[in-house]
């Protein structure tokens, strides 16, 4: 009897140390209400905007639509804010901060603009903050911008350069005119 219940002991102890691993807790995503892009060429700057103060559902988001010259090149900053928060939260220092772990996708339809992100992580990878946009000739479509979170999983980092690994945060489109 002694040795069954040594042994049902032993072997409960076995069990329970070879528990697996427990999940590393999830980060929520901070809400982002605003993304704004704002777009330089000389002493020209122009700024627009999608803003979704409600979230997924409820009101459709205002989209500002992009008006740009034709043939010309523009700098691009990239901004995000929860504007439902007083003061404004610009989430945008955060992103830059945790560069490593984001990636801004630019997809404009068409050969209607080529936007090529500048700014870089520590290991290397684009981020998409800071871009450059150019315009072909005049023309009208869209510009998809997205923001992906790709944090690192068990201590090792996804981020690779595409848009495949982790979450989107973030994504809107443009209606853009080029005239």
């Amino acid at each position: 009897m002694k040795k069954i219940l040594l042994l049902a002991l032993s072997f409960g102890f076995l069990l329970s140390s070879c528990k697996k691993d427990e999940p590393e807790p999830v980060q929520d995503n901070e809400f982002i209400s605003t993304m704004r892009l704002t777009f330089t060429e000389g002493s020209n700057k122009l700024v627009y905007s999608i803003k979704d103060l409600d979230g997924d559902g409820g009101k459709a988001p205002v989209v500002d639509v992009i008006k740009l010259l034709p043939n010309k090149t523009y700098s691009v900053t990239t901004e995000f804010l929860d504007e439902t928060k007083s003061p404004i939260v610009n989430l945008t220092l955060e992103i830059e901060k945790e560069s490593a772990e984001h990636l801004i996708i630019f997809e404009a339809s068409a050969s209607l603009l080529t936007v090529i992100r500048t700014d870089k992580d520590s290991r290397n990878f684009e981020v998409g903050l800071k871009s450059t946009a150019k315009t072909a000739a005049a023309a009208n479509g869209t510009l998809k911008v997205t923001l992906r979170h790709q944090p690192e999983v068990g201590g090792k980092p996804v981020k690779n350069g595409t848009s495949s690994p982790g979450t989107t945060d973030f994504e809107g489109n443009f209606l853009v005119e080029v005239k």
